[in-house]
């Protein structure tokens, strides 16, 4: 089958071609580094807070479950799902757009996108083969990584991608579940952390419909908020489930497992995987109310301010002293460019690594 199939050949062994990508992931550097790189939180806040390794993990666990019980293939879906962000810079978006800025700010107009990165992670960088680089993923896993839901075409993609992806289509359906996984996550456990940061209350988000339907859910079982621990569980077990029997109910019937083995949609066609215009408008309306109330908070935005602070100057001190890469990037330096080698670098540090070193650098931040 064309979607499971690699750039490289390899011997055959007792797991199916998508288990076996989710294993190279998991024993990937690249993927051990999550554990200290942000979510919301800074890694260091507690360790309490999801970073970008348990989100992974939960996007993974939600994926699976979808991608099974809609008869799909759930280690396509758990090998797109460990990997979607293994490319994201230290300090969360706000790194990854820092970075985004410094590379154009230099004249290099492809910048930085965390999409693109994760491909890139898997497909270059990691280095594990001594006869190729990456960990040659399938084609099914490495375009899911690449698109999430939708098309991808972007000036700055190299000509050996346009000829091998077609860009102009939607991805599995797995990867689709992925993508929706990704957003029951992050939206369940960013309220989570968030409420037990003590940034903001269940009162704070209660003018979400959304919110109001789970804290009844919560309520009929007979806990109070007095009880805050087990409220928080609950209401993101709630949350949780909610979602993914929507998502469920929605999609099962516009998709057939039989027909859409590793099938993909031309760009016209509607997403079969998502939730009703009712629970989508709803959804849409508390990730603006997460926005406004927490990841706009004075300490989120004061903790993201000195990520992307640092980041701009380990990017400006290793442009201006490349000696100071490590050998395996400054190997790259006699072949690569000068710009790329340094951003990949710096996407590939944790938070704890990237702010020791700007300390280092610089002085105490």
């Amino acid at each position: 089958m064309e979607c499971s199939k690699r750039f490289y050949p390899h011997e055959d062994d007792f797991r199916d071609p998508f288990a076996r990508d989710r294993d190279r992931v998991i024993h990937s550097g690249s993927f051990r580094r999550l554990e200290y790189k942000t979510q919301v939180f800074l890694n260091h806040d507690g360790d309490f807070f999801r970073t970008r390794l348990t989100h992974s993990i939960e996007v993974a666990q939600i994926a699976r479950s979808i991608a099974g019980s809609l008869g799909l293939r759930e280690s396509l879906a758990e090998a797109i799902a460990l990997s979607h962000d293994l490319g994201h810079t230290p300090f969360g978006h706000i790194g990854g757009d820092k970075l985004d800025e410094c590379l154009k700010n230099d004249g290099f107009s492809n910048g930085f996108e965390h999409n693109f990165q994760s491909f890139r992670v898997v497909s270059k960088l990691e280095k594990r083969y001594k006869h190729f680089d990456g960990l040659n993923l399938t084609f099914a896993t490495l375009e899911g990584i690449l698109k999430h839901s939708y098309p991808y075409k972007k000036s700055f993609l190299p000509k050996w991608i346009e000829e091998r992806f077609d860009l102009s289509t939607h991805p599995s359906i797995e990867a689709m579940i992925v993508d929706r996984a990704d957003e029951i996550a992050y939206i369940s456990h960013d309220i989570d952390d968030g409420i037990h940061s003590g940034l903001i209350t269940f009162a704070d988000l209660e003018e979400s419909e959304l919110v109001r339907t789970i804290l009844q859910k919560v309520h009929d079982e007979g806990i109070e908020e007095n009880e805050m621990e087990m409220f928080r569980y609950r209401f993101s077990s709630h949350l949780i489930n909610h979602l993914v029997y929507a998502l469920l109910d929605f999609s099962k019937e516009r998709i057939n497992a039989k027909e859409v083995e590793c099938a993909k949609r031309d760009a016209a066609s509607a997403l079969p995987v998502g939730f009703s215009k009712e629970l989508e408008t709803q959804i849409k309306r508390l990730k603006k109310l997460l926005f406004t109330k927490l990841y706009s908070h004075h300490k989120i935005v004061r903790k993201m301010h000195a990520g992307a602070q640092a980041i701009e100057g380990l990017y400006k001190a290793m442009m201006e002293e490349t000696k100071m890469l490590p050998p395996f990037y400054y190997k790259q330096l006699q072949n690569r460019n000068r710009h790329r080698v340094v951003a990949d670098f710096i996407a590939s540090m944790s938070d704890r690594y990237a702010m020791e070193l700007y300390n280092e650098l610089y002085g105490k931040i």
